[in-house]
């Protein structure tokens, strides 16, 4: 198979911790044949503004690169605003065991690119960048602060406080003001407790004071859980900073974030986190069957001999795919906007619960992905027929009208006499 080439002139990145081997091919537009020029440069910033200008001087001004680790992104920041720089995976310039070497890679990544047919990655612009920073900055505290509940749990369950099995959060504020006063050195009364119980508790105070009778606070357990509320409140503070300096970064797509809050179940803040991850161009995916892929919504193809291994969800969307599942399962328990519950239900009693919230995941990732490139606010075409359905009357056979139907399907009389003397049809 003989292949065009795209890039007269275009440069191989080989990306390492401490070093960068850079690889230009000129590339004769008579002969098509190429020339290659290697060099090495360390990955101090000196060095990388002398891998630009020496690139720069080269007159090369597109340029692929290995995504290592996150050592690529600050030789990223660098060359892009001063030409057209292409990230791909390690997995699509993998070279042949046996023949690896540095230079050999910065070659085989310049070759591949000169004939254009290295899969580049999304690589959103650097304002979405800073978003999708801070919201997955995010969402790793959010971890941590549910790693520290569970710990907080397990002290309470082994000093004998089953609290958390009366009341709905053991979080909220009885639960808290309870655990307060249990932690702190003053001797237990009753009557202080029942005073601190919220009045729109629905368990009765009784069923309360009995799930913390008898506790056994140890100094170690005690220890443990004043330190882990402390970095508690500490990382719920941290999140609601953070929060405000997202919103902050994110005024200039307000109008977008509104847009696609307009769906049922996508919070404001979930809509800036989903702006983060897809950005705001919707061009830079060939369609909205193509984002679904890449958020890992779609089922992968494992196929060999005619036998499918395997059709299960993708790894990809890490981040973007867990949100938007936790969103479609808002959206299916909305009363007020039951457009996703009804289709939920329909596609549930036939796949089941799970795949069901999958596929109502995808339809809302579709819908963003369409007002996001038509600008327009959420109204899908089949809304009213799906909230308000058309009763079709039963129907009543007879034989006249299997007959008249059997006749517009193109039966001709022969036939129909056939299948009256065959069933004794007058």
């Amino acid at each position: 198979m003989d292949f065009d080439v795209v890039h007269l002139i275009c440069a191989g990145l080989d990306v390492h911790k401490k070093s960068v081997v850079a690889a230009v091919a000129v590339t004769d537009p008579v002969t098509l044949e190429a020339s290659y020029s290697v060099k090495s440069f360390s990955t101090n910033n000196s060095d990388i503004v002398s891998l630009r200008d020496w690139l720069l001087s080269q007159n090369c001004h597109d340029v692929c690169m290995e995504s290592t680790g996150k050592y690529w992104i600050p030789i990223f920041n660098i060359l892009e605003s001063h030409m057209h720089v292409i990230l791909t995976h390690p997995k699509y310039v993998k070279a042949i065991k046996g023949k690896k070497t540095d230079k050999r890679d910065a070659k085989w990544i310049a070759n591949l690119f000169r004939f254009d047919i290295v899969k580049a990655s999304f690589i959103p612009p650097p304002d979405i960048r800073a978003m999708r920073e801070l919201s997955r900055y995010r969402l790793k505290l959010s971890y941590m602060r549910s790693a520290e509940k569970n710990r907080y749990q397990n002290c309470m369950t082994i000093s004998r406080i089953r609290i958390d099995c009366v009341l709905t959060d053991p979080f909220g504020k009885t639960a808290t003001r309870i655990m307060d006063y249990l932690l702190s050195d003053k001797p237990f009364d009753e009557q202080i407790c029942r005073e601190l119980i919220h009045g729109g508790v629905k368990v009765g105070s009784d069923a309360i004071i009995e799930s913390i009778k008898g506790y056994d606070i140890l100094s170690e357990q005690r220890f443990k859980m004043t330190h882990t509320k402390s970095h508690m409140d500490f990382i719920s503070c941290s999140i609601s900073e953070l929060e405000t300096e997202l919103f902050r970064i994110s005024r200039p797509y307000d109008t977008l974030i509104k847009r696609i809050a307009t769906q049922p179940g996508i919070t404001e803040l979930s809509a800036v986190f989903i702006l983060s991850e897809i950005g705001s161009d919707m061009t830079v995916f060939e369609s909205d069957k193509h984002l679904a892929s890449w958020a890992g919504l779609t089922p992968s193809n494992n196929e060999s001999a005619n036998k499918k291994k395997s059709t299960r969800c993708s790894k990809a969307g890490q981040y973007l795919k867990p949100l938007l599942i936790q969103c479609a399962l808002a959206a299916v328990k909305s009363k007020k906007h039951p457009y996703y519950a009804i289709k939920y239900q329909r596609i549930a009693k036939r796949r089941g619960k799970k795949k069901a919230a999958i596929a109502i995941a995808r339809m809302m990732l579709i819908s963003i992905y369409h007002m996001l490139l038509n600008n327009e606010d959420f109204h899908p075409d089949d809304y009213e027929a799906v909230i308000h359905p058309v009763k079709q009357k039963p129907v009543t056979f007879t034989v006249e009208n299997v007959l008249q139907f059997l006749r517009e399907q193109g039966a001709d009389d022969n036939t129909l006499n056939l299948l009256k003397q065959q069933y004794n049809i007058l």
